[in-house]
């Protein structure tokens, strides 16, 4: 089977060269920049999205925001006008529900099958194989193509049809980030109080308010690494889309409004392209205090 790779970016590079390395299939891929095809060792560069489209069974997109899936997808030179009948679309990006559903109607008309298949675990998760995946589609389509999934994936789970994995994407997004405004709003109450930071972070990691949120903030903001592994703006994206499908079920979400505020103001401070753990900062400048450990 030839399989195409769009988007072989932060997350889609590591992606892409795990179906490389833990199968033998053919592998075609495109990126705007050479540097990020050149890194997939072992693929075919691919002339252009439309060129790999044409070419490929099954063709994966990683792409940073709805809009840019549905024009890469949908727009006047898009994949769907050359994918061949038959062949199949996994859209790994984090996209609206609705935003899926258009595209699964307007691939569906083609004869071409799609699966929505959002992933959680970041860069570092992507690049040793262990993301999740969460998989809305038909379930016939999602059990042929869980193989070429796993390969890439410490868990692949079908949530449903298309909507329903962008649907759990966006609500374990929202709990994370949610999750991690608290703990930021914690860890500067103890700066105030004068705790040592690191005895905090060692008393609420191994008690009940533990979790990967906390540990994850707790590691940037004590040591003051903003590097980003999961982009602040793109947080923001995530956030903003949860916020849209609260609206259209019609399911107040207080937290996940307030979080999202808080990504606001740190966007606002310029810290978009830093690691979504730098929301801190907001808190660090009102405050004129920083959440780190001690020399």
């Amino acid at each position: 089977m030839k399989i195409g790779f769009i988007g072989v970016g932060n997350m889609g590079g590591p992606m892409c060269r795990n179906i490389i390395r833990n199968t033998n299939h053919e592998v075609v891929v495109f990126d705007l920049n050479p540097a990020a095809m050149a890194a997939c060792t072992g693929a075919i560069a691919g002339a252009s999205a439309a060129a790999v489209a044409a070419a490929c069974d099954v063709v994966l997109i990683s792409l940073p925001l709805p809009a840019v899936v549905e024009a890469a997808v949908l727009g006047a030179d898009g994949v769907a006008a050359h994918m061949r009948p038959g062949t199949v679309l996994i859209d790994l990006s984090t996209n609206a529900p609705s935003t899926a559903q258009r595209l699964h109607a307007a691939l569906a008309t083609r004869g071409v099958a799609m699966l929505e298949a959002p992933v959680s675990g970041g860069v570092a998760r992507a690049v040793d194989g262990s993301i999740t995946i969460m998989v809305g589609g038909e379930a016939d389509v999602f059990a042929a193509q869980r193989p070429v999934l796993a390969s890439f994936s410490g868990a692949v789970i079908h949530v449903g049809a298309v909507g329903m994995g962008s649907t759990a994407k966006l609500i374990n997004n929202m709990l994370a980030f949610a999750n991690m405004a608290t703990a930021a709003e914690g860890l500067m109450m103890g700066v105030a109080a004068g705790i040592d930071l690191g005895k905090l972070a060692e008393v609420v990691m191994g008690s009940s308010g533990a979790s990967a949120s906390f540990r994850s903030m707790t590691t940037r903001a004590l040591s003051g690494d903003f590097k980003a592994s999961f982009a602040l703006d793109l947080a923001h994206k995530d956030l903003r889309l949860a916020q849209q499908l609260a609206d259209e079920t019609g399911v107040p979400s207080p937290m996940g409004a307030a979080a999202l505020n808080l990504l606001r103001m740190a966007r606002g401070h310029g810290l978009g392209a830093a690691d979504v753990t730098a929301m801190i900062a907001v808190y660090e400048k009102a405050l004129g205090l920083e959440a780190r450990l001690k020399s």
